[in-house]
């Protein structure tokens, strides 16, 4: 089989976007899904790409933060079993129904986190005890996921972060349950409607199975202020970008 010269185009975006995604929580999805919907693709065939790729880099990447011990074990298991349940469910209505259409306003939720999380970098937001409803979490990210490609990484890390969260163990855990979401949103798609696009999956693999271990190492050792701001910057603009997109143009 050979491919285009776009194949490694394809494995620096997943090497980009999962270096990103390791070390903040969140991004792959939303960079990887980008670039397809930029080729014209429907937004099923978009995430069942992303989602067939990410089944092996969130397997890396989980694997590579328990190594470096960032997951917390309790409530790995209460996002990953909700989370897969609503990944099920969206990843079903997307080969059925247009899935844009409650995102713009998921969108202004993370805006406000995103605020949320600068105030707490600072200083001036100090959250105490821990977000209670996780499995409701889980589930809504993992229904938002599957729907559009990206959003499990923003509303899961973002809304634990914003609740006290500490960082190094929130993105650790979040990037570990992805796995178990993926899989199974990955196995829905596969009886809906196949795989497709086998070039963009395989580059996008690549890219992320070796950024990978590099992200986890840097969650652990680099300073949770840096990456509350960093989380904080990348939502808020994500979200601006998002909100402008389907309100102002």
């Amino acid at each position: 089989m050979e491919f285009g010269s776009e194949f490694y185009w394809f494995i620096a975006i997943g090497l980009a976007a999962q270096l990103v995604d390791g070390a903040l929580g969140m991004a792959f999805g939303l960079v990887s899904s980008s670039v397809l919907l930029s080729l014209g693709l429907p937004p099923a065939a978009v995430s069942a790409s992303v989602h067939a790729a990410e089944v092996f880099t969130t397997g890396v990447s989980g694997a590579s933060h328990a190594y470096f011990r960032n997951i917390d074990k309790r409530l790995f298991w209460r996002l990953a079993i909700s989370g897969s349940v609503g990944g099920v469910i969206g990843a079903y209505v997307l080969t059925r129904l247009p899935g844009e259409l409650i995102r713009p306003f998921v969108y202004v939720y993370l805006l406000a986190l995103a605020v949320l999380i600068l105030l707490r970098s600072a200083g001036r937001f100090l959250p105490r005890g821990e977000v209670r409803k996780v499995r409701t979490l889980g589930f809504f990210a993992g229904l938002m996921d599957a729907s559009g490609g990206g959003g499990w990484g923003p509303l899961a890390t973002s809304t634990l972060l914003a609740g006290g969260g500490k960082a190094r163990t929130t993105i650790g855990t979040v990037n570990a349950a992805e796995f178990v979401i993926t899989l199974a949103v990955s196995i829905t798609f596969f009886f809906s409607i196949g795989i497709q696009h086998l070039e963009i999956v395989l580059g996008l693999l690549i890219g992320g199975v070796l950024a990978a271990p590099l992200a986890a190492y840097l969650v652990k050792h680099v300073a949770e202020r840096v990456v509350l701001v960093a989380v904080g910057l990348l939502v808020m603009s994500i979200s601006l970008y998002q909100i402008g997109k389907a309100w102002l143009f």
